[in-house]
C-alpha cells in the first residue's frame, strides 16, 4: 500500500474512538496550538501481553503528566491535541513509516526501504513503532508482523497528524498565521541512548531546529520568560526538536514551531510515576509561559 502525498496510507475505513483528545477553548483568541504526543496513557492488555515488561517500566518512555502542566492553554484562548495512545505503542513524533526492520518476522514493503534507509533513529530502536524504551530496554517478548505497523498507523498516527493539521491550517486561516509548541518532558538524567548520557540536566530546553522552524525572536521569548521565572534553559541542547518540529515548522508560510521539553524532576516522582509536589507552582508558570509565547507570536504575525 504506497503512501499518500503526506507520507500516509489511505484509510481503510472507521478506526473506532478517536486516539487522540482535543482541549478546544470557546472562542480562540490566541494563534498559538499545543500538542502533547508522548503524554498518552491508555495500554491495552493486548499491548501489555506482547511485552516482556511490566507497567512502570514501560512508563519511561512517556511524557506522563505534559498534557495537564499545558492544561491552561484553553482557558488562555488556545486549543491543544494530546495523544491518547502510549509512545511505546506508536511515536507519532516521527516521520511515517520510520519502521524497524528487525521487529518484524514477515518482509517490509518497498515503499518503506527509502524511509527506512534515511531515518537516523532505527539504528537505536526508535522509530515510529518503537523497538525500545528510552532506557534502552527491549519492549517485546518476540517480533511482530508488518500488518500489526500497518493497523496501528491508520489507527492512530494517521488520525492524530490529520487532527493536528486541521488545527494548524484553522488557526492559520484565522490569524494569519500560527505557532506551534510541541509539549515534553524529559528525564532528569541524560539516559543511555542519548549524548547527555550521565549527565544532570537543566530545567528546560527550546528546540527550534537551530533556528529553522520558528523565528528566533519566538524562541528568545520563551527563554527570557522562563529565565525570569527562575529556570535554567538551554535552546537546542540535547534536543533540538523532533519530527513534529521539523515537519510542520515552516516560516515561509507562517507557521512556527517550538519544542518544549520540562525536567520531570520539577513536577513528578520519576521512579513512581507519580505527580509530585512540584506539579501546581510549575502548571501556573506554564501559564506565564503561554502568555509570553501568545504576545510574541503576536508581534511577529503582525510584521
Amino acid at each position: 500500500m504506497p503512501p499518500d502525498n503526506h507520507g500516509h496510507p489511505p484509510k481503510s475505513g472507521e478506526t473506532g474512538a478517536a486516539p487522540y483528545a482535543i482541549l478546544a477553548p470557546d472562542r480562540q483568541t490566541l494563534p498559538l496550538v499545543f500538542a502533547s504526543p508522548h503524554s498518552g496513557r491508555d495500554y491495552t492488555d493486548e499491548f501489555l501481553a506482547k511485552s516482556r515488561l511490566n507497567i512502570l517500566e514501560i512508563r519511561r518512555s512517556e511524557d506522563a503528566f505534559v498534557d495537564e502542566l499545558f492544561d491552561a492553554a484553553p482557558e488562555l484562548g488556545a486549543p491543544m491535541i494530546k495523544a491518547l495512545f502510549p509512545r511505546a505503542y506508536l511515536d507519532p513524533n516521527r516521520r511515517s513509516w520510520e519502521l524497524d526492520r528487525e521487529m518484524y518476522s514477515d518482509p517490509l514493503p518497498v515503499f518503506t526501504f527509502e524511509i527506512i534507509e534515511s531515518s537516523p533513529h532505527l539504528a537505536a530502536g526508535l522509530g515510529c513503532i518503537p523497538r525500545i524504551i528510552t532506557s534502552g530496554e527491549k519492549i517485546y517478548r518476540g517480533q511482530i508482523r508488518f500488518e500489526e505497523a500497518k493497523r496501528r498507523m491508520e489507527t492512530y498516527y494517521v488520525p492524530y497528524h490529520h487532527a493536528l493539521e486541521g488545527l494548524l491550517e484553522k488557526t492559520r486561516e484565522q490569524f494569519g498565521g500560527c505557532l506551534l509548541i510541541d509539549c515534553h518532558s524529559m528525564p532528569s538524567i541524560g539516559g543511555p541512548k542519548d549524548k547527555d548520557y550521565g549527565d544532570e540536566r537543566v530545567d528546560m530546553v527550546l528546540g527550534d531546529c537551530n533556528g529553522t522552524a520558528c523565528l528566533p525572536e519566538i524562541t528568545a521569548a520563551a527563554e527570557t520568560a522562563l529565565t525570569e521565572m527562575g529556570f535554567v534553559v538551554t535552546r537546542n541542547n540535547p534536543y533540538s526538536g523532533g519530527y513534529t518540529t521539523r515537519h510542520y515548522g515552516n516560516i515561509a508560510n507562517r507557521v512556527h514551531a517550538l519544542q518544549v521539553e520540562i525536567n520531570r524532576a520539577l513536577y513528578m516522582d520519576e521512579l513512581a510515576f507519580q505527580r509530585g509536589p512540584g506539579m501546581p507552582a510549575l502548571k501556573q508558570q506554564i501559564g506565564r509561559l503561554i502568555e509570553a509565547l501568545a504576545a510574541a507570536a503576536r508581534r511577529v504575525l503582525a510584521a
